[in-house]
């Protein structure tokens, strides 16, 4: 996607034998724009942790590109797979939410041969990430192809006149390697000249709406308004909103979905109010094996920190505010999940599918 009239991706390698990788320094948005070089498993494994980059799909992708550095790292340190093992262990243990991390690792875990050399294990572990991150994209322009006629509809229903969309967090290409999932389908309506307009949730605590979705939707010139979290019921009432768009972190085998902490709310209004409230993932983020998501899908608790404090930009220096009284204690879940009976349906790469056993079962 564009960044001042220039193309990037969210993670990519650099040139020569068996390269660093290079990511977008997603903490650093909107206020400046860093790319940061990741050198080593471990390096990886802060950057994942600690959301220098963040989002289901690019979580998995990086994932992928952490074991090849692994391989990478034992290599120049003369270790064995003993090594290896503990890194991908460690990898997976970053994020535990988000079930994109766990495919990709297994992916390319599956693609390197017990016989094959540390070398050659290196080089397949690249070559499969490298693939991960190009399948991220593609299945992402998908889910904006199949996404883009409920737009068209809506849009011809109002006789042209301006579909509003409301989204929580970020799912757009930052939450990828490209063109992002809820907001695939918005990208595509505005380039086919589709009036839309965006209600964005700054998302607290980390705020990646206000942040990140207003940044990408201000550089494709996608009209956008930012909203306080609790301001969406009260859209929905007023007849201002047409349609929710959503990402997922894990969605079930009955349709359940995990998504950052919020986005249950936002579907209950959806559902008080008749306004239809979509799921965009790829199919990767379908945890098959997991019966249903209520009370079983793994909520991360993330300092409480991100609570107490804001980031934002003072004097020319991004700065983190404290605004509560020192000391206050603070619970911070990164999800909640959303019941599939609030669901209309989810938007995949493989088409769009109701939020039941029956249809999700189609997609595997």
């Amino acid at each position: 996607m564009r960044v001042a009239d220039q193309y990037y991706r969210t993670i990519w390698v650099g040139e020569g034998h068996l390269p660093d990788v290079q990511i977008i320094d997603q903490r650093h948005l909107p206020h400046r724009f860093h790319i940061e070089t990741i050198s080593s498993y471990k390096q990886m494994v802060i950057a994942i942790k600690e959301m220098h980059l963040r989002g289901a799909g690019l979580i998995g992708v990086a994932g992928a590109f952490g074991v090849y550095l692994a391989y990478r790292d034992a290599i120049r340190s003369n270790q064995s797979m003993v090594f290896v093992d503990g890194a991908i262990a460690e990898i997976l243990s970053t994020r535990p939410t988000a079930v994109n991390l766990k495919w990709a690792i297994d992916i390319v875990c599956s693609r390197v041969a017990e016989n094959f050399t540390l070398e050659e294990k290196t080089h397949i572990a690249l070559d499969t990430a490298k693939q991960l991150a190009d399948h991220d994209a593609e299945s992402c322009l998908l889910i904006g192809t199949h996404g883009l006629p409920l737009i068209e509809e809506i849009g011809e229903r109002k006789k042209g006149g301006v579909v509003n969309i409301l989204t929580h967090c970020n799912a757009g290409w930052l939450a990828f390697t490209d063109y992002g999932s809820a907001l695939s389908p918005i990208y595509l309506a505005h380039r086919k000249g589709i009036r839309v307009h965006v209600w964005i949730d700054e998302t607290r605590p980390r705020n990646q709406g206000a942040a990140l979705t207003a940044w990408e939707l201000l550089n494709e010139d996608v009209p956008h308004t930012l909203i306080a979290d609790n301001t969406g019921g009260h859209l929905m009432q007023n007849h201002m909103v047409d349609m929710v768009i959503t990402g997922a972190d894990r969605i079930a085998a009955n349709g359940d979905t995990a998504n950052k902490i919020g986005t249950y709310l936002k579907a209950l209004a959806a559902f008080d109010n008749g306004i239809p409230f979509y799921i965009a993932a790829p199919t990767s983020t379908i945890d098959f094996a997991l019966a249903e998501g209520i009370e079983k899908i793994p909520i991360e608790e993330r300092s409480g920190n991100e609570v107490r404090y804001v980031r934002g930009l003072y004097n020319g220096n991004i700065v983190d505010m404290l605004i509560c009284p020192d000391n206050t204690p603070a619970a911070n879940y990164g999800f909640d999940v959303t019941p599939a009976r609030l669901i209309s349906a989810i938007i995949t790469e493989k088409g769009i599918a109701k939020a039941n056993s029956e249809a999700i079962k189609k997609l595997r």
